[in-house]
């Protein structure tokens, strides 16, 4: 009875081990193809839930469903003008299809191999197709630097960055030139994106020493057209304040000359009344300015400047 009862127990045991090495699951981020002897067995398994395969001999080989991401090594690539810069690109991806994908590149790092032996050629195939400012900009949108105009250069520059292609349009170039390429691999190329573009050292010095001169060229005539307009606002000061002053002056010499008029007015009306004491007080004033106490005088009995000296009022 004992060993009919182990056998049960090692019978059971083993019942359960068989079970538990049948069974597998799938989550919602996971995609299973199921292999025996190496070789793809059924069909593939999106679908999360829980599975069954042959113990001991078929095995789940599991691939994430959830989009991945690619980061290519940055490079040094010429533009259609020879001007050498630095681009660094990134892609999103998926596996569309675990069985190719099993089939072909087996998992994620050969995966990402391939990737990289598609994606950097069409991202230097592109680069190299346009110019620069092809890759920089994505749209003819006026840039600021380009609101002031130097004898003329703004024309110049805005032709010189108007754009045909743009950004948008090469990168989607590169994703639909390295879609086909990864297909039969089981992949799908969600999305390539310029992550930076960068001079290389002896082209950004040159650049960098070109926009020194051209801000310079701004400051300058930022400058010279401030000096201008002080000399402007200078000008304009002196001449509202000399047009102040002269109406002040002509006010001024209105105002007096009535005060005189009217002084002169009011004094002839004052000796008008007595003529002989207005000449009596006005000889006394021109004797007055006349001599002084160091004056000497020889007088006529018969003089009529000095009749008053004689006492005669008449």
């Amino acid at each position: 009875m004992k060993s009919k009862g182990m056998i049960l127990i090692v019978a059971a045991i083993a019942l359960f081990l068989v079970a538990f090495a049948s069974a597998y699951t799938v989550d919602e981020t996971r995609q299973v193809v199921v292999t025996q002897f190496g070789k793809v067995v059924g069909d593939q398994k999106t679908d999360p839930g829980l599975y069954f395969k042959i113990p001991f001999i078929q095995n789940v080989n599991s691939f994430p469903k959830n989009i991945l991401a690619w980061d290519g090594d940055p490079g040094q690539i010429p533009t259609l003008e020879k001007t050498y810069i630095w681009v660094d690109a990134f892609a999103r991806w998926k596996i569309v299809d675990p069985v190719k994908f099993f089939q072909t590149v087996n998992n994620t790092v050969r995966a990402l191999g391939r990737l990289d032996d598609i994606i950097d050629p069409a991202v230097r195939n592109f680069i190299t197709s346009y110019k620069l400012i092809e890759t920089v900009r994505k749209s003819n949108r006026r840039m600021e630097a380009l609101e002031i105009d130097i004898e003329g250069e703004e024309k110049k520059r805005r032709d010189m960055y108007s754009i045909t292609t743009g950004r948008e349009k090469i990168t989607q170039g590169i994703l639909e030139q390295a879609q086909p390429k990864l297909a039969k691999f089981g992949i799908e190329l969600v999305d390539v994106k310029i992550k930076r573009i960068n001079y290389v050292e002896e082209v950004r010095r040159a650049v960098y020493g070109r926009m020194i001169a051209e801000r310079s060229q701004i400051a300058e005539k930022f400058r010279s057209e401030g000096m201008g307009e002080s000399r402007k606002i200078l000008g304009e000061k002196e001449r509202d304040l000399k047009k102040i002053t002269s109406q002040a002056y002509r006010t001024a010499q209105v105002i007096k000359g009535k005060a005189d008029a009217e002084a002169t007015k009011l004094f002839a009306e004052a000796f008008g009344i007595d003529p002989k004491f207005y000449s009596f007080v006005k000889t006394l004033e021109v004797y007055n300015e006349a001599l002084d106490e160091n004056s000497s005088l020889v007088l006529s009995t018969d003089s009529e400047f000095f009749k008053y000296l004689k006492g005669d009022f008449k």
